[in-house]
């Protein structure tokens, strides 16, 4: 009986606030604690600027330990692609992300600006979906160097423009949380480029394995590639566009279910770069 009226005791001075116990014990009422902030989401992590506070470049996460893996996604579109678009051309590859999805694959998805606002609905959905995250691949797909695979170029002044303009145009369409990490379009960039995009306070983001997706039509080749070069740590490009890389989606299903034989694990980028910045072993870093 006694450990009861403890208890009924107790009770009541904890829940103060109802009128129940007020009436009974008024002296006891203590004022309402005001409502706590809600705890804010932690930052993505980031490399330290390299030399000279140069943009660092990540290329693959550490190679013991844990066998993790990222396969990353460039969503490509140039911003004078739109009446290749308009005529028919598909730049979207919503069957590669649905695969990703059946499949439980975490991705990094490389988006355009421009992608972003060809197909505003695919880049909030896959924006929205904790499976995924959303990095800068630039606005334009222009390249950050003079001689890129035939990219027109994109002039040191406005480097770090045209990249804030893919994040406005990411947060335009409602993608949520796009991360700190940018690829360079065709991974082509040098010390100015750096020099350029590190007032954005970005990561630029290469990669250790090549899958070879693009314009391929053998799925099993591009698949082939992708098991020969992985490693702990790899950090995998591949693409997300149908008329560029119509091979990819018919790839990854025969990429995901060997790679997990194998003892690999799925991983976003930002889990690499978390696991290296915690363990001695660092990534590569290029100035």
């Amino acid at each position: 009986m006694i450990t009861l009226v403890r208890r009924a005791a107790a009770v009541c001075v904890l829940a103060t606030a109802l009128a129940a116990c007020a009436t009974a014990h008024p002296a006891r009422q203590a004022p309402r604690p005001a409502p706590s902030a809600p705890p804010s989401p932690s930052a993505p992590p980031t490399l330290a600027p390299g030399p000279s506070g140069l943009t660092p470049v990540f290329r693959n996460g550490p190679r013991t330990g844990d066998r993790a893996v990222a396969l990353t996604f460039d969503a490509d579109m140039t911003a004078d692609q739109g009446p290749r678009a308009a005529a028919g051309e598909h730049f979207d590859h919503p069957r590669l992300i649905a695969t990703l999805r059946a499949l439980k694959v975490p991705a990094t998805v490389f988006m355009t600006g421009r992608w972003a606002e060809e197909y505003p609905d695919q880049a909030r959905s896959i924006g929205r979906d904790p499976l995924f995250e959303v990095a800068n691949h630039s606005y334009s797909h222009y390249a950050f160097t003079g001689d890129c695979y035939g990219l027109p170029a994109v002039s040191a002044d406005r480097m770090r423009a045209d990249v804030e303009r893919a994040y406005a145009a990411f947060r335009k369409v409602g993608v949520p949380d796009p991360k700190p990490y940018f690829r360079f379009p065709g991974g082509c960039y040098d010390r100015a480029a750096l020099k350029a995009l590190t007032p954005a306070g970005v990561t630029a983001v290469q990669w250790d394995v090549v899958g070879g997706d693009a314009f391929a039509t053998d799925a099993e080749a591009v698949a082939r590639q992708v098991l020969e070069g992985v490693r702990p740590g790899s950090v995998v490009v591949l693409h997300c566009t149908r008329s560029a890389a119509p091979a990819t989606e018919r790839a990854v299903r025969r990429i995901v279910p060997e790679l997990r034989r194998r003892g690999y694990r799925f991983v976003q980028v930002s889990d690499l770069i978390s696991a290296a910045n915690g363990r001695a072993e660092r990534p590569t870093l290029e100035p």
